[in-house]
């Protein structure tokens, strides 16, 4: 009790329910004109921060809200006077999916610390710290708070000593405080107090513990760390919490009250805001998930909750739900063969395709991913272990891998930024916006000047329940027979033998199970696009559903087996399709922006 008694303090306490909340729990959807009512009572609260911006907000809000997202932010600092506001950086890839020059990266912090970020959490995916130092340089330059930021994974080569070492380094670059990030909810209560205690004995910098609640023990991490001498931890407000969300902030402060270590924040005002928050939910029904509750199972697998549900919906998209355990099992096996990569984005995204790839192809590794051959090349930075040197090889070849930083190799860019955007862009802003997402910002920005904004439509109330029955929703639909009219909702499917799928269906509220048989699958797959079916070697098609990005061959070509002849996206991740044979392009028959599904003849080689 002695040493309890030494470590005492007030624990501070940050919540996320203005941006990790929502995207843990109803896919990042949760609306500005959602949360600047109770921001006044937010304000009162006497949080140490809260987190409100970066992660995935940025592009749920020009993707599905049709929001500006540094007006949500100016809105939210002039409806928070008196509340730090703190934002997720993912280091040089700031709030995108690649490596920006350096001259985005200090531009972006500049103006996000302009527009109201007090406290950057900086990160790297890898623990690349080489991948932080621009970005820290920058908060510390717009003389903000930079905390630096331990992604906690577990694996051969993850190690308190090396936790301990990475943290030694942040503080040398300049760090104000250290947050432990565990995005998966993988850390343990016991491990918890151990790492706590080892960090904060070699380091003198305020420690902040934030971790989900995806195997339900995050609420008892918080308090072992609290023990071992954490400074603070990361919260959601109940209705917005648990699962693979966060504890709850409520809970943790009626755990800690009348302890040496209170946190001195108003149950009562908590409550009120935890009412509002729960009417809110109810809003994005459509957006709630069968994968967001707690399981345990991540102990064993690794997939952060995020990442389960968007495995979920991806899955979902190729008829293949019924194959997420396969996928789950897959994960860490990828995860092994690339060096044991924390899982957070981007790495979850690129491990998670891959894994789902190989599952799907029913071969491991027949597809590569784009970005699978591009973090073996040493795009994304240093793996933390030893890669499978024959999947890098057949994924890269004699191709040189870069040891650098991978920003070393970027040139700057945003005047070329700032060019291709053009009138577009009415402030440095809006040239921000298109630096993280190209497209997406492009449309963005064009929609604004034509005044065609249209946000995603939200489901009524009527339809709860009925939009995530079971866990593989496939479509809600009413038919007419015979002058009778039913409500039909898909809400299972599953294997019943060769060729037969048993379907689970809701009819008129009553459950029912049918035996699918389907005699015209090609056909139906192909959705009237008239592509004939690959019958030849020389047949190009895909493994995957998904969009063509570029045609890279025209009839008349000649080409060599194994030369890749076009490339599709399916699930944010590109794929170069490949020729199986050698020959003369005969016939291209998709251009830039065709849908393609598997069996379909999309380039002819004879």
């Amino acid at each position: 009790m002695s040493n309890a008694k030494k470590i005492a303090k007030r624990i501070e306490v940050s919540d996320v329910i203005l941006r990790d909340a929502h995207q843990s729990l109803i896919a990042t959807r949760m609306r500005t004109e959602d949360m600047l009512p109770i921001c006044d009572k937010l304000d009162q609260v006497g949080y140490w921060s809260l987190e409100v911006w970066g992660g995935a907000t940025f592009d749920a809000c020009v993707r599905f809200l049709k929001e500006d997202p540094w007006e949500r932010l100016r809105q939210l600092r002039q409806a928070l006077p008196n509340t730090r506001l703190q934002m997720l950086l993912r280091g040089q890839n700031l709030l995108g999916y690649r490596h920006y020059a350096d001259d985005v990266v200090e531009a972006f912090v500049q103006k996000a610390a302009d527009n109201g970020i007090d406290v950057f959490r900086v990160f790297d995916a890898l623990n690349d710290l080489r991948n932080l130092e621009t970005a820290m340089k920058a908060v510390k330059k717009a003389g903000k708070h930079a905390q630096g930021t331990i992604c906690y994974t577990t694996s051969p080569v993850h190690t308190p000593e090396l936790f301990v070492q990475q943290a030694l380094e942040l503080k040398a670059m300049g760090a104000d405080s250290i947050a432990i990030k565990d995005m998966a909810g993988l850390l343990t209560p016991y491990a918890t107090f151990e790492l706590v205690k080892a960090i904060k004995s070699a380091v003198d910098l305020p420690l902040v513990i934030h971790s989900h609640a995806t195997a339900g023990l995050a609420a008892m991490c918080q308090l072992k760390a609290i023990e071992a001498g954490a400074d603070r931890i990361d919260t959601a407000i109940s209705s917005f919490a648990n699962g693979t969300s966060h504890p709850a902030t409520e809970s943790q402060v009626a755990a800690l009250k009348g302890t040496d270590y209170d946190t001195g924040l108003d149950l009562e005002l908590l409550n009120e805001i935890a009412d509002y928050f729960r009417e809110v939910r109810k809003k994005y029904h459509q957006f709630e998930s069968e994968f967001t509750r707690e399981d345990v199972s991540v102990q064993i697998n690794q997939v952060p909750g995020g990442m389960m549900s968007n495995l979920a919906n991806q899955l979902k998209e190729q008829n293949a739900l019924d194959k997420i355990r396969d996928v789950f099992s897959e994960i860490p096996r990828v995860r092994a063969d690339l060096g044991y990569p924390p899982l957070v984005t981007p790495t979850s995204q690129i491990v998670g395709t891959q894994a789902v790839y190989n599952v799907l192809a029913g071969q491991r590794y027949k597809t590569i991913t784009n970005e699978v051959k591009r973090y073996l090349q040493g795009g994304y930075g240093h793996p933390p272990a030893e890669v499978n040197a024959d999947i890098q090889k057949k994924a890269i070849g004699n191709e040189s891998v870069n040891e650098g930083r991978p920003a070393d190799l970027l040139s700057p860019e945003l005047n070329k930024l700032r060019e291709d955007i053009g009138s577009l862009a009415t402030c440095e802003e809006d040239v921000l916006t298109y630096a993280m997402f190209p497209d997406l910002g492009r449309e963005f920005l064009q929609q604004r000047k034509d005044g065609t904004l249209k946000p995603e439509e939200l489901l009524p109330a009527e339809h709860k329940g009925r939009d995530r029955m079971g866990t593989s929703v496939a479509t809600e639909f009413r038919i007419d027979v015979h002058g009778e009219t039913y409500e039909v909702a898909v809400t299972g499917v599953g294997a019943s033998g060769p060729g037969k799928r048993k379907l689970y269906l809701s009819l008129d509220g009553m459950p029912q199970e049918v035996v699918f048989e389907s005699l015209n699958e090609y056909e139906a797959a192909a959705g009237g696009s008239g592509r004939k079916q690959a019958t030849d070697p020389g047949h190009v098609t895909t493994t995957m559903p998904g969009n063509v990005v570029d045609v890279l061959v025209k009839e008349g070509d000649t080409v060599a087996a194994g030369q890749a002849v076009m490339i599709t996206e399916a699930m944010k991740m590109e794929t170069e399709i490949h020729t199986s044979v050698d020959g003369t392009v005969q016939a291209v028959y998709v251009t830039k922006g065709d849908r393609v599904t598997p069996g379909e003849v999309l380039i002819e080689i004879a």
